[in-house]
């Protein structure tokens, strides 16, 4: 278990699960524990009749950074034919049947952005930053989000996103529909944990329901998701994805 990830059930807002990034010395760049600890929270959330909603946040200035490139190409050298953990998370999300909610303040890159696709509400900073430089990495599109991008933005927009690597303003993300509020940086956290709250003051059955017909069918983001991960493992092996990562890594100076 990792600090990196920390589950709160805040007393001043029951039936709300807290999912808060904390690793803010590394801009909440994710690893494989802190994809496998929200990935339990998840399913326990899903297990748990008093939780109701489930929020996402970040530290001050910053959501988070995407994955961890270090954690990365050590999966990528090694070999391994299990899916990384990322992509468990990622199919625990679009599985998810209650409501989330989440709060950016900052940067928020790569599944940092993907992630609110499978949101219901994002409030977000006017100073936050939605980029996805997946293509600049060699990489392809994940977490459904060459499904849901296009649904959401349309074509050009999600183009622009999740291929040409053009970062979003909060404002910007606002106009897209990818986020749905732009606040003060200060108040990002209390807007979100006021929707959860909202959220989960509702008629749980109802809410649940409406959520489902509001949303894409799961299987068929399921199999996007599953037609994502194909593509990304192929070009994460690829010789021009570990030189992007190894141009990346000396320029952290790692």
């Amino acid at each position: 278990m990792t600090d990196h990830v920390l589950i709160e059930r805040p007393q001043a807002h029951p039936g709300v699960l807290v999912i808060r990034f904390n690793r803010p010395e590394k801009k909440n760049a994710i690893t494989a524990d802190m994809y496998r600890q929200m990935t339990e929270a998840l399913v326990e959330a899903e297990r748990d009749d008093s939780l109701r909603v489930i929020a996402f946040l970040g530290t001050d200035g910053c959501f988070s950074a995407g994955n961890d490139m270090a954690d990365f190409l050590g999966y990528a050298l090694s070999g391994s034919d299990e899916p990384p953990a990322a992509a468990v998370f990622i199919k625990a999300l679009a599985k998810a049947t209650k409501p989330m909610v989440s709060g950016v303040d900052g940067l928020a890159i790569g599944i940092g952005t993907t992630l609110h696709m499978h949101c219901d509400l994002t409030v977000a900073s006017s100073r936050s930053l939605f980029k996805t430089p997946f293509v600049d990495l060699a990489l392809v599109p994940e977490a459904a989000s060459s499904l849901l991008g296009p649904a959401i933005m349309g074509p050009q927009r999600a183009f622009a996103l999740l291929a040409a690597g053009e970062g979003f303003s909060a404002e910007a993300a606002r106009e897209a529909g990818l986020i749905w509020k732009v606040v003060a940086p200060e108040a990002v956290e209390a807007e979100t944990l006021a929707l959860a709250s909202s959220l989960a003051a509702k008629p749980p059955e109802a809410l649940t329901s409406a959520r489902a017909l509001l949303r894409a069918d799961t299987k068929t983001v399921l199999e996007r998701i599953d037609r994502e991960l194909a593509s990304f493992s192929r070009q994460l092996r690829s010789a021009e994805a570990r030189s992007a990562f190894e141009m990346f890594l000396k320029a952290k100076g790692r």
